[in-house]
C-alpha cells in the first residue's frame, strides 16, 4: 500500500474520532472536532497531490479517496443536523439532507457511467461547492463551541466573535447548499446521455 492510500485510510480513521469528540460533553469538544475535521480535509488534498505528482495513482486509491471524502462530509453534516447551532434548528437538517441527497445521486450517476466506460469529471460548481462546504462545516462546529461558552462570556469581544462566526457559518452553508443544487442539476444535464439505452 502506497503513501496516498495510507493517508486516505488515516482520513477514514479520523472520522469516528471526530464524531466521538464532537459528542463528548465538555466545553472544548466542538473546537477539537473542528481541528480534526480540518486536518482530515487537508489530507484529502495531500493524498491527491502526492498521487498525481509522483505517479502513485492506483485503483485502490481511486476507491478509497472518494469514499473517505464523502464519509467525512456526511458524518460532519449528521453531527451538525443532530445538534444544529443555527436558528431555526431544522435548517441544518434541510441543508444536510440536500447535500447528502446530491452526493448519493451523483455517486449513482457515476456508477452507471462507469458501467458504460464513461468518465464523469467534476464541474466547476461541484468544486466550488466542496470548497465552500469545507469552510462552512468548521464554522458551524465553531458556532457550537462559541454558543456553549457564550453564557460564560462577559467580554463584548467574545460575543462579537460568536456573532461573526454564526453569521459566516450560516452564509457559507447556505451558499454550499445552493451550489449543491446547481452542481447536481449541471451534472444531470451534462451527462443525460448516460441514462439513454439502446432499444434492441
Amino acid at each position: 500500500m502506497n503513501l496516498p492510500n495510507k493517508i486516505s485510510i488515516v482520513r477514514i480513521v479520523l472520522i469516528p474520532v471526530m464524531t466521538v469528540v464532537y459528542l463528548l460533553n465538555f466545553n472544548y469538544a466542538a473546537l477539537w472536532a473542528t481541528n480534526i475535521f480540518i486536518i482530515a480535509a487537508l489530507t484529502d488534498f495531500l493524498d491527491g497531490y502526492i498521487a498525481r505528482k509522483y505517479n502513485m495513482v492506483t485503483d485502490l486509491g481511486k476507491l478509497l479517496d472518494p469514499i473517505a471524502d464523502k464519509l467525512l462530509v456526511l458524518f460532519a453534516l449528521f453531527l451538525i443536523a443532530y445538534d444544529c447551532p443555527l436558528n431555526p434548528s431544522w435548517i441544518c437538517a434541510v441543508y444536510g439532507a440536500i447535500i447528502i441527497a446530491r452526493e448519493l445521486l451523483i455517486s449513482i450517476v457515476r456508477q452507471i457511467a462507469a458501467s458504460k466506460n464513461v468518465i464523469i469529471h467534476a464541474n466547476i460548481y461541484g468544486k466550488a461547492k466542496t470548497f465552500v462546504q469545507d469552510i462552512a462545516i468548521p464554522l458551524l462546529f465553531l458556532t457550537k463551541f462559541f454558543s456553549i461558552l457564550k453564557t460564560t462570556m462577559s467580554n463584548t469581544l467574545y460575543t462579537t466573535i460568536y456573532n461573526v462566526v454564526y453569521c459566516a457559518g450560516y452564509i457559507m452553508i447556505t451558499i454550499a447548499t445552493i451550489l449543491t443544487i446547481i452542481s447536481g442539476i449541471v451534472y444531470l444535464v451534462q451527462n443525460k446521455s448516460v441514462f439513454k439505452q439502446e432499444i434492441k
